[in-house]
């Protein structure tokens, strides 16, 4: 059953959307196009270049148990995009209290501070380590917890042919993740977060193009 769609076509799609960091988003071929608006180099060159990247988060709480599938294509630089999903604040607390630490898209502040949540980092091109040796990781947050892996077989964008179909299930204590259908990993949680937040990240100077986002009953 379907309980919430988006085809991220129009303006109109993003109503009530919350971005941190430098959220650039263009529409484009029935869906959006993110991008980092800042100036990475001149960020690097400051010592803050981890400051180009940024979360662009969904305003709806859904249910713990649920499936979350979109269309992605990278249209351009290395980079890396990733899914946060289940997140919250820490203690309870929705995931924009305002008794919360302010985030601007700065990864630590996802990872180690007062969220909540899974995030499943895929097509990870970054660093020279992640070009060399390609994988779809699940982590929990707070604590950086790398707690599922598995190979990552999205092509770069000189290589992508049309879009792929990401797909998240969170049922229980079970996690998977699949591309086009192929599972690359599942993992059984020893304490299941519940209902929460999904929001996309991404790490510049990757530019992408997603569409037709779909949130449904898990099968």
């Amino acid at each position: 059953m379907s309980i919430y769609r988006n085809p991220l076509a129009d303006p109109s799609d993003l109503d009530g959307w919350v971005a941190e960091g430098p959220v650039g988003v263009e529409h484009s071929d029935g869906g959006m196009v993110l991008s980092s608006t800042a100036d990475e180099a001149a960020l690097i060159a400051d010592g803050r270049g981890d400051r180009a990247h940024f979360t662009f988060w969904c305003p709806e709480v859904f249910d713990a148990d649920l499936a979350i599938a979109w269309d992605f294509k990278p249209l351009k630089g290395e980079g890396l995009a990733m899914l946060f999903f289940a997140a919250t604040g820490t203690a309870g607390r929705d995931l924009f209290d305002p008794s919360l630490a302010p985030r601007t898209g700065h990864y630590p502040q996802y990872h180690s501070g007062d969220v909540s949540t899974l995030h499943v980092s895929y097509l990870r091109r970054k660093w020279p380590t992640e070009r060399r040796f390609r994988t779809c990781n699940l982590r929990r947050s707070p604590g950086f917890h790398l707690v599922a892996q598995g190979a990552d077989p999205l092509p770069g964008p000189e290589d992508a042919d049309g879009h792929y179909r990401v797909r998240v299930v969170k049922r229980g204590d079970e996690v998977s993740f699949a591309i086009d259908d192929l599972r690359l990993f599942t993992f059984y949680d020893p304490e299941p977060l519940g209902a929460g937040r999904i929001g996309f990240r991404q790490m510049s100077p990757l530019v992408a193009h997603y569409r037709n986002l779909e949130v449904t009953s898990p099968p």
